[in-house]
């Protein structure tokens, strides 16, 4: 299905092979979306390059969306390469070991700060300079997850930051749908990513999600990214501010 044919797309948050944001870029590229790229860091790039090319894109931007200018200079590298932008996929987020592994009422100011910064204002952030640049009918995508609403073991900070992520979208979904731009979340059932790797007994929590999951299975990038590239497509231009749930029906459970 070429879904996409004709779309230009900016991932955001591809750290290897195994990153929730590579398997929506792999699908959005087999519907036929052209690829744009960011990294943090040289060691990330040279992780992201290889398979930034595997799909045809030679756009590969540094970025740390912590740095308004870094933010700056990597939409005006964007609008000189391509002029104008369909869809902007935000797979970012990060909280310090230390915050992750401490109960909720020790999480030290600065840990709250940067990890409400880089999960939750980052996407306003990329919000604020796509604007100008999205097509009518546009999309930006972030991810989410089932910790935004119930307490989820050992997530802690990260669950207050997803909170505030989503409720960015709603608000951003409201404030941009007068320009014709749509503003969505998946929220992704635990897999295992880079980022996963920091939350403690995670092995333990694939365990119990996958004896209840009414599917009876994990959830993988590949069915994260076939609804990522649904929400980002023409399929989708009646959808705006939801929170989809890509979880193997996990959500709807309770002990």
């Amino acid at each position: 299905m070429n879904i996409l044919a004709g779309k230009k797309g900016l991932i955001l948050g591809v750290a290897n092979n195994k990153s929730i944001a590579w398997g929506i870029a792999q699908q959005c590229h087999d519907c036929g979306a052209e690829l744009a790229f960011t990294y943090l860091g040289e060691a990330l790039e040279k992780r992201v390059r290889p398979l930034a090319e595997s799909v045809g894109s030679e756009l590969v931007i540094p970025c740390n969306v912590q740095s308004d200018q870094e933010l700056d200079e990597a939409f005006l590298t964007l609008e000189k390469a391509w002029g104008k932008l369909d869809f902007v996929v935000h797979s970012v987020a990060y909280a310090p070991g230390d915050d992750l592994k401490n109960p909720i009422h020790m999480t030290s100011r600065e840990g709250f700060l940067t990890a409400m910064d880089i999960s939750a204002y980052s996407f306003i952030a990329v919000a604020a300079r796509a604007k100008r640049l999205l097509n009518p009918g546009g999309s930006l995508l972030t991810l989410s997850y089932l910790g935004a609403v119930n307490v989820v073991p050992n997530y802690r900070v990260m669950g207050v930051a997803k909170a505030a992520l989503e409720a960015s979208v709603r608000e951003l979904a409201a404030d941009l749908g007068p320009d014709g731009i749509r503003v969505n979340a998946i929220s992704a059932g635990p897999i295992k990513t880079l980022a996963a790797s920091g939350i403690s007994s995670f092995k333990q929590l694939l365990s119990a999600f996958e004896s209840r999951a009414p599917l009876r299975r994990l959830t993988t990038i590949e069915d994260v990214g076939k609804s990522g590239a649904y929400l980002v497509s023409p399929l989708a231009d009646g959808v705006s501010g939801e929170i989809h749930y890509v979880d193997c029906g996990f959500n709807i459970t309770a002990l």
